[in-house]
């Protein structure tokens, strides 16, 4: 795939590094940091828990906003700009621009990660996880659109279809995260092995009551999330792992308190634009108190 179509690979590592940074920055104040390095990333993978829901739908997000964007700034080989036939149509409108191309990345992105069986309750799951992930990006896009005629008078719009931010991603489907739905399995949830299935919870099951997948775009889980208080297979724990007294030092740390620490930091203040082209700061120093989990 990387040979046939070029710039593929690089989209791919660009998509990798924006979907774990935007996940260490939305749980930047949870228990679980979204921590990736090597055995914690793999031990997660190999469960059902929301955080792996989370992880999957991110990771086809962010893979599924790279390619759109790739393909509108010409860094692909097999797509251009979205075509958008459906503004052509309307009355005094004209299309321009180059919109995103979210109709080439998504059905890319589909073929991409595939389908395995559909007895395989996990894969099921991990496959409606990813597709959560795309809707999120299409639920997102929005039409731009700028003005020609004299003065200004819009007679005529040149319009694209634009992606929204991807930090507004993230923040839908972290909120999809904490509502997310357990749906159950009599035999080894974490392995996939599909046995007798109950419906998510506070949900109507599916056609005829035998799938547990919901309709609607929402996460869904195999299995109880760990504590992430301590270190183990999944996380490193919290402790030492700094916090906001006032906000979630509690949480954090688990019960365990937290340790103070006065430091004496410099900053750039009193910043001014001198024309035309710089700023000029001072030097502030002041004291601020650090707060960290013990152990």
């Amino acid at each position: 795939m990387c040979r046939r179509d070029p710039g593929v690979a690089e989209t791919l590592v660009e998509a990798v590094s924006m979907s774990a940074l935007e996940c260490q920055f939305q749980f930047r104040f949870e228990r679980w940091n979204c921590t990736l390095e090597g055995r914690y990333r793999a031990s997660l993978l190999k469960r059902g828990f929301k955080e792996t829901a989370f992880l999957y739908a991110i990771s086809s997000a962010g893979l599924t906003h790279a390619l759109a964007k790739a393909c509108s700034a010409g860094r692909m080989e097999r797509c251009t700009c979205d075509e958008a036939p459906d503004l052509e149509n309307r009355e005094a409108w004209q299309w321009g621009g180059c919109g995103d191309n979210l109709k080439y990345s998504s059905k890319f992105v589909k073929e991409f990660l595939g389908r395995r069986s559909s007895k395989d309750l996990r894969a099921r799951v991990d496959f409606h996880n990813n597709l959560v992930g795309v809707k999120v990006i299409k639920a997102g896009v929005e039409t731009t659109c700028k003005c020609h005629g004299v003065s200004g008078s819009c007679t005529v719009r040149t319009c694209w279809r634009q992606l929204a931010p991807f930090h507004e991603v993230g923040k839908h489907l972290k909120h999809k995260y904490e509502t997310a739905l357990k749906v159950g399995s009599t035999t080894n949830e974490a392995a996939g092995e599909a046995g007798a299935i109950s419906p998510p919870r506070g949900r109507a099951s599916g056609v005829g009551g035998s799938d547990p997948l919901p309709r609607t775009p929402e996460l869904v889980h195999l299995d109880d999330s760990p504590s992430f208080c301590l270190a183990g297979r999944f996380s490193p724990g919290t402790a030492g792992r700094r916090c906001h007294r006032e906000k979630n030092c509690e949480s954090i740390c688990c019960g365990r308190g937290h340790n103070t620490q006065s430091r004496v930091v410099t900053r750039p203040c009193q910043c001014q634009v001198r024309w035309c082209c710089y700023v000029e700061c001072r030097q502030c120093t002041q004291r601020e108190e650090v707060y960290t989990c013990k152990g």
